[in-house]
């Protein structure tokens, strides 16, 4: 049996401890996210994907982070301003957490040891390599916009690579799939 997530302690961005219960029952599409990364338009076809699903039960949660190159240097209230302001983002955001390495936040270890390799890897990836970075192995997570889904038990059940944009089939036919049950 799969561990749920709803128990982990995690802060809004307005800085309030909180768990993931408030979402049980609910499908979770987790995001971890970053205002100045060449994903950053990904917010717009998340917000399309939470307007269209939300009513259904889809709540996209969105963890900032500044893991990757810094792409994330901004504080939790200049986060939300931006993409307030620059995407319209009426999912939830919580504060910005490690989402790799020694300092990974306890919900991102959760999400990566449920899921260790990730549907989608394709030759963005190698991108990464022909700029010169090296890009984390699996189970590690590779970088902004990567996403992983929930079901309504908050077992993780899948794992998406950050180049899949929202309207992905492979991500609206799993969302779709766990809407249903």
């Amino acid at each position: 049996m799969r561990t749920s997530v709803y128990d982990i302690a995690v802060k809004t961005n307005q800085g309030t401890e909180t768990t993931l219960n408030q979402y049980a029952g609910k499908v979770l599409l987790i995001v971890n996210v970053a205002s100045k990364c060449g994903l950053t338009p990904q917010y717009e076809g998340l917000q399309q994907l939470y307007a269209a699903k939300q009513a259904q039960g889809l709540e996209i949660l969105a963890f900032p982070s500044n893991d990757f190159l810094a792409q994330e240097p901004g504080s939790d209230t200049e986060i939300q301003e931006f993409c307030s302001l620059n995407y319209q983002v009426s999912f939830p955001l919580f504060a910005k957490i490690p989402v790799v390495g020694a300092e990974k936040h306890p919900l991102y270890t959760a999400l990566t040891q449920a899921i260790p390799e990730r549907i989608g890897e394709g030759p963005w990836w190698k991108d990464l390599v022909d700029y010169g970075l090296t890009p984390n192995e699996p189970p590690e997570v590779l970088w902004n916009f990567e996403k992983f889904l929930v079901n309504k038990q908050g077992e993780v059940v899948a794992r998406f690579a950050p180049d899949l944009t929202a309207d992905d089939p492979r991500i609206v036919e799993a969302i779709e799939a766990e809407l249903a049950k």
